[in-house]
């Protein structure tokens, strides 16, 4: 029972210290919550807890690239948009023109002008 207690202590000691390390280091424009002075005091006087809520809360998460991600084109569901609004086009296109054409070769279009009657 002993040796858990001491474990249990050496762990919270090192939590402890690796929080208040981490805090001291991280960059202030990705703290969120509390300034990081407050958030650096809050993990000195609570240990555990405060350090709990320092990587639950206070710690920022990476901002996305400032550029665009790069992606797969079969992941990016804007290309992926794209291919399906050109096929539908095309679609329509080939409609339009199968229409047309039966209109031209239809019976009643005689190319001299002249009717039979």
């Amino acid at each position: 029972m002993v040796r858990l207690w001491i474990a249990l202590g050496v762990a919270a000691l090192v939590f402890y210290i690796y929080s208040v390390a981490d805090c001291a280091l991280f960059d202030r424009s990705r703290v969120r919550g509390l300034p990081k002075p407050v958030w650096l005091l809050i993990i000195i006087l609570f240990p555990i807890i405060g350090g709990v809520l320092w990587f639950l809360i206070g710690r920022g998460r990476r901002k996305a690239a400032l550029g665009r991600r790069v992606t797969a084109p079969d992941d990016d569901p804007e290309f992926l948009g794209k291919l399906r609004m050109d096929h539908d086009q095309e679609e329509r296109i080939r409609k339009l023109e199968k229409e047309l054409s039966e209109l031209d070769d239809g019976p009643d279009n005689d190319q001299t002008g002249r009717r039979d009657g």
